[in-house]
């Protein structure tokens, strides 16, 4: 039996279930503890792997340009927001007393597969409709 779901689809599930999941995970490892995602940027990035699981189960045959702006706002905010958190962190106390955390890699990551999906999408031509002569 054939899959339903577009090429890039299973790209975009895999990653909302890594931006989900590192949204709660610590973003930061320092000497005082670590800090959770959950406090911060972390929740925007879990709220954005929901829509990029929205955008996994969306039937991509009729709702192809919705699953594509899903998918590139998705990995905007996934890579975005961490990137934005090292960058505030080098800005504030350079390379010493910290450590990325798993969260912070898994968004980053999440966001990067997003776009690769988006990329993916654009790249598929829909199927033309089958005509009854």
């Amino acid at each position: 039996m054939r899959s339903r779901r577009a090429p890039g689809q299973g790209r975009l599930l895999l990653a909302a279930g890594m931006m989900a999941l590192g949204g709660f995970l610590p973003w930061v490892y320092t000497h005082l503890g670590t800090v959770s995602g959950a406090v911060g940027a972390g929740l925007w990035v879990f709220y954005a792997g929901l829509l990029a699981l929205a955008g996994g189960l969306l039937p991509a045959a009729r709702l192809r340009t919705l699953v594509i702006g899903q998918a590139l706002l998705c990995g905007a905010v996934g890579v975005g927001l961490p990137v934005w958190q090292v960058v505030s962190l080098l800005s504030r106390v350079g390379l010493q007393g910290w450590m990325p955390g798993p969260g912070l890699v898994l968004s980053a990551f999440g966001g990067v597969l997003c776009l690769l999906a988006a990329r993916q999408l654009m790249s598929v031509v829909p199927a033309e409709p089958a005509t009854a002569d």
